[in-house]
Order: structure tokens, then C-alpha cells, then sequence
């Protein structure tokens, strides 16, 4: 019998005595857990990339990064050619901030793990919304806030050279409003690190006033955090949950396979 508990008081479901994902009964819920809870979780399920693809398709579209339906996640660049580029993924984000309509889920199966680190950290976003004050829902309510590749990547290299600089420019930008009114009433915060700037205001106080904002998203009680191992499936709604991979050595074997399901609802 499948059986469920929460990850943590703000979001996340557990799955216990899963033996078929693409069961009917278990997508159901699983697409209900997504929706309300932001991560779902199945230790041990060990699914190959038919099975994991399968899975996801009962969710939605699949959708390929850089031609692969299932897409390495390593910083190893022998195991990844996108390898630098993820060191970005060290720091609160949304995927597909670029993009009118983000990715709705994300799937991730776990081939290797890191010796030391290599966790996932995940954060909910309608949580975090739902706790603001009064005065801070005022404050945020009509912003807008572009979105970069730029800005995550100078985390990871913040003296660039000049080619560094041109390829991440080769990402467009993005504009949204920063209190996503969602078609089901709901409302959650687009921010992380690849929010840039907020339109209107000047440098300093556009970059004090998303950096508190993040910092008060990523509160500890809006928080769970994942320590991996084979065989474990986790899928989050990349809408509202923002996520990070605790840091781990270039040389480790760490190996996540993952899935992107397309998105359904436009940023506001």
C-alpha cells in the first residue's frame, strides 16, 4: 500500500510502497503532491531512463536540453558537457527564467552520489509569500524584475573574461513581475539568483531589496534539504519551489539524471 508523510512542515511528500510510478492511482497523487506540497519524493526506486521518462510523460510534455530528453547533472566535465555552467545550480534558483512560460516539473534520479555533499536544498516560494507582512506584500506587489543567465553566472565567475561575458550575453533576458498572481489564486515570488535588477529602482537599493527578499524566501522553515541516494526519485513544480545543490568536488562521481517537464502558465 502506498503511503505518504510530509518532508517537512512547508512543503514536500514522501512516497512509501511505490512498486509501479506509472500506476494510475500513484501519478494521481503524485500530481496533487506537486501541486500542494512543491517536492515529492521515493527513496530506492531506482528507475532506468525509460521508466523515468515514462513517469514523466504522465506528468506532462517532455521537453529536451540540448537534444536529450535525459540530461547529465554532474560538475565533472567528464561526465557533463554543461559541467561549468552547472556550478551555477550552487545557488538559489528558478529554471527557465528566461522564458515566457518556465518549466512546470523537474524529475531527478540519482546514478552516483557525492562522497561529501552534492545534496539538493529546496525552498517554497508560496510559503514564503503567504508569511510576508502586510507592509512587505504592499512593497513588492507592482514590482518588476529582470531575469539573467549573467547574473548566476558571475556568482560562480565574478571577474569573467570578455568571452565568458559574450556567451552568457547570447541568453536574452527576461522581465516579470516579481508576485506571480497564479490562475488558481495562488501567489508565489519569482526571484533567486538570476534575478538581475528590479526595473525602476537605482543599483544599490534594487540589489538590497532582492537579496533581503531572498534571504527571507530561504528561511529554514520554507526549507527541505535532500541528501541523495541511489536509486532516489525527486520531482518538484520549478513554478513556485526554488532549489540549489549543496556544493561537492569537481572529480566527484556524483551523477543525476533528470527529466524537464514543459511548463503550462505564463509568467505574470
Amino acid at each position: 500500500m502506498i503511503e505518504s508523510k510530509a518532508l517537512s512542515p512547508s512543503l514536500g511528500v514522501e512516497f512509501t510502497g511505490v512498486t509501479d510510478p506509472l500506476d494510475d492511482s500513484f501519478v494521481e497523487r503524485a500530481a496533487e503532491a506537486l501541486k500542494w506540497r512543491g517536492v515529492l519524493l521515493v527513496r530506492g526506486l531506482h528507475l532506468d531512463d525509460d521508466r523515468q521518462l515514462a513517469f514523466s510523460r504522465r506528468l506532462g510534455e517532455v521537453v529536451s536540453l540540448r537534444g536529450q530528453e535525459i540530461f547529465p547533472i554532474s560538475v565533472n566535465p567528464a561526465m557533463s558537457s554543461s559541467a561549468k555552467y552547472l556550478k551555477g545550480a550552487f545557488y538559489w534558483h528558478l529554471d527557465g527564467t528566461s522564458d515566457d512560460i518556465p518549466v512546470k516539473a523537474t524529475t531527478l534520479t540519482a546514478r552516483h552520489v557525492a562522497a561529501v555533499g552534492g545534496g539538493t536544498e529546496f525552498c517554497n516560494t508560496y510559503a514564503a509569500y503567504e508569511n510576508l507582512s502586510h507592509k512587505d506584500r504592499e512593497r513588492y506587489e507592482n514590482l518588476r524584475v529582470v531575469h539573467s543567465f549573467e547574473a548566476s553566472q558571475r556568482l560562480v565567475t565574478p571577474d569573467p573574461t570578455e568571452e565568458e561575458l559574450a556567451a552568457w550575453r547570447t541568453q536574452p533576458t527576461h522581465e516579470v513581475a516579481l508576485v506571480w498572481r497564479r490562475r488558481d489564486g495562488r501567489r508565489s515570488l519569482v526571484t533567486g539568483t538570476t534575478a538581475d535588477h528590479v526595473v525602476g529602482l537605482d543599483p544599490e537599493e534594487s540589489r538590497a531589496l532582492l537579496d533581503e527578499l531572498l534571504d527571507f524566501t530561504t528561511q529554514e522553515r520554507f526549507r527541505y534539504a535532500h541528501d541523495w541516494a541511489v536509486g532516489d526519485l525527486v520531482v518538484w513544480d520549478n513554478t513556485g519551489i526554488l532549489h540549489r545543490a549543496l556544493p561537492y568536488a569537481e572529480s566527484s562521481e556524483r551523477l543525476l539524471h533528470r527529466t524537464t517537464v514543459v511548463g503550462e502558465e505564463a509568467f505574470a
